[in-house]
């Protein structure tokens, strides 16, 4: 790690089979990391953040609310068990850039149809490793999230002048309306359902209530449980009005997770929403749509300084005082004490306090920050999809 003026950047601990000086990650203020490249030769700008999670980089990869980011694992061996077709959350990732410790060249599990290498060049992401990412995120935690650039050439030739240029150009997150990018271009309907080991994923044949998602950057493991709970499932786009959402005839809506600034797709979201919530019709929502419905009851929400990234996180259930461990990835939080009378502020984070959770009083309205599809406590918030269940169950 050095800044930009220095002549050469600073060798890794330890030797890595890659080339070396094949890859830097350059951030706006000048600070480069050398590193070896894997995954596509290209160049890549964004938000720098950190994910604590020790397995399921490939659900982080493919997870939309990544848009516009770069993330650090901070495990320090991914890639261990390769890539396959079933563990992803979109088909088509945007995730822009991948910092690791250590990279599995050979993977060894028998569920692996890739390595993580060739997965990251079918979808054009570039990837660095062999850098110090205890030190990027010791920076990253007291300094905040940075912009920054993967840059990666075979050759090992770049111009570090230029990519700390287009990492301050970055405009960052803040103001940024992404889910527009990865929301859905028409509506679709949903059958899969959770995977099941040694069967793969099964299908809802016999649908017994009908629910409408709102897709700000969806993942398909919210689906998969919405369709294990007996759901009819139709996906809508982001943009849809309040017609387009009760032209289907739901018994409920969930509102998804999604990437950028909440207030930014919030200009077009949450006039549905608000109609959604004066329906009665019950709405849930999960990480930007928890953020949206906040801002729609008359909340506020603001960006954080490094966010929460990971599946190791513990929430507690003020209502139950249960503590669930949780998978999260937001760098915007509702701020608790916005919440106007009537919204009960429902979870918060053991680790800093943050607002993860609220409820509509004398409504079937609630919502959460973190991902309930997910599984890292295994299964500790599933029944959030039980209770939105028989919420549109009446």
């Amino acid at each position: 790690m050095t800044d930009a003026t220095s002549a050469t950047a600073a060798k890794p601990a330890a030797p890595f089979s890659r080339a070396q000086g094949t890859a830097v990650l350059v951030l706006a203020d000048g600070t480069v990391f050398e590193g070896a490249g894997f995954g596509a030769a290209a160049a890549a700008v964004g938000e720098v953040c950190f994910n604590t999670a020790m397995t399921g980089y490939e659900e982080i990869l493919t997870d939309p609310s990544y848009a516009g980011q770069i993330v650090s694992f901070t495990f320090p061996h991914i890639g261990i068990v390769g890539t396959n077709a079933e563990d992803i959350e979109t088909a088509t990732p945007v995730v822009r850039a991948m910092v690791v410790r250590a990279d599995a060249e050979q993977p060894s599990n028998y569920r692996s149809l890739s390595t993580l290498d060739g997965w990251l060049k079918q979808h054009a992401i570039p990837g660095i490793a062999g850098l110090d990412t205890r030190a990027l995120t010791n920076r990253i935690r007291e300094q905040g999230m940075p912009h920054g650039v993967v840059a990666h050439d075979p050759s090992g030739k770049f111009d570090i002048a230029a990519l700390v240029k287009q990492a301050r150009e970055f405009p960052g997150l803040v103001g940024l309306d992404l889910a527009k990018d990865v929301t859905c271009r028409q509506s679709y309907t949903w059958r899969q359902t959770p995977w099941v080991w040694n069967k793969g994923y099964g299908e809802q044949a016999a649908p017994t209530w009908r629910a409408v998602v709102l897709d700000y950057g969806v993942k398909r493991n919210i689906l998969r449980l919405l369709a294990g709970q007996g759901a009819e499932i139709t996906v809508l786009p982001a943009s849809a009005t309040f017609d387009d959402v009760m032209r289907h005839a739901p018994d409920g809506v969930l509102l998804s997770n999604g990437p950028g600034d909440p207030a930014a797709t919030g200009e077009y979201a949450i006039p549905t929403i608000k109609a959604l919530v004066d329906s009665n019709v019950p709405v849930f929502g999960i990480c930007l749509g928890h953020q949206m419905l906040a801002l729609a009851l008359g909340a506020k929400t603001r960006k954080m300084a490094q966010g929460h990234h990971g599946a190791n996180h513990p929430v507690k259930d003020l209502e139950t005082g249960k503590v669930e461990i949780v998978s999260m990835n937001h760098g915007f939080t509702v701020d608790g004490d916005t919440l106007p009378a009537g919204v009960k502020q429902t979870h918060v984070s053991l680790f800093d306090g943050t607002n993860c959770g609220l409820r509509l009083e004398g409504k079937k309205v609630f919502s959460v920050q973190y991902h309930p599809e997910a599984s890292p406590g295994p299964m500790d918030s599933h029944y959030l999809f039980e209770r939105f269940t028989q919420a549109a169950r009446g």
